[in-house]
């Protein structure tokens, strides 16, 4: 990886952060569902964008793999919370992801302890990352009357299950790799001052 600042992945990506506090003021002062959503769908296409880019064009940077998982916690922290002011989900959701994230954080001394700042993402993850975005814009849609929003809550809710699920597997498959690299990898000397 090399220690790239300023490329066009990164830039989406800062610009994915930008948009967190966008989405929670549509959704929560006006209302403004469509807004909302828009935001949403923007999100997932930078998303995707940014790491084909970064592949495509050789841009891919230690800045770009901190900033793309820290868009994607803060867009579902920020729409489950959300999404749980509106009523749109019950609060057992919106507590159960963070929690998660909460789980992997306490991972990271550990990680240091063997020289390691984070473990790579695997499939189940993205696999998560991604139910959980398709899940919450459609739960947003389906908080509305007639055919399209019964079918988006149904849909919505379908991809929230496995995505949580997905998100949950994940993270207890973290652990235990943390857990295997702790028992095969020596203890990195403390540095001083």
């Amino acid at each position: 990886m090399r220690p790239l600042v300023f490329t066009l992945p990164n830039a989406l990506s800062a610009l994915r952060l930008l948009g967190v506090p966008l989405f929670l003021w549509l959704v929560l002062v006006p209302e403004a569902d469509a807004w909302a959503l828009l935001v949403l769908v923007a999100s997932g296409v930078t998303d995707f964008l940014d790491g084909w880019l970064a592949r495509r064009l050789d841009q891919q940077s230690v800045v770009g793999q901190i900033l793309d998982p820290v868009a994607d916690r803060l867009y579902i922290l920020a729409v489950v919370v959300g999404l749980a002011l509106r009523d749109v989900i019950p609060w057992w959701v919106a507590i159960s992801l963070p929690l998660r994230d909460l789980l992997m954080w306490g991972l990271v001394p550990l990680l240091r302890t063997r020289g390691y700042s984070a473990l790579p993402v695997h499939f189940l993850g993205k696999a998560a990352t991604a139910n959980l975005l398709y899940a919450f814009p459609l739960l947003l849609l389906g908080d509305g009357e007639g055919t399209v929003a019964s079918l988006a809550d149904v849909f919505g809710w379908a991809f929230a299950i496995w995505g949580i699920g997905l998100y949950w597997w994940a993270g207890v498959l973290y652990a235990w790799q943390v857990r295997k690299l702790l028992a095969t990898t020596e203890r990195r000397p403390a540095r001083d001052g």
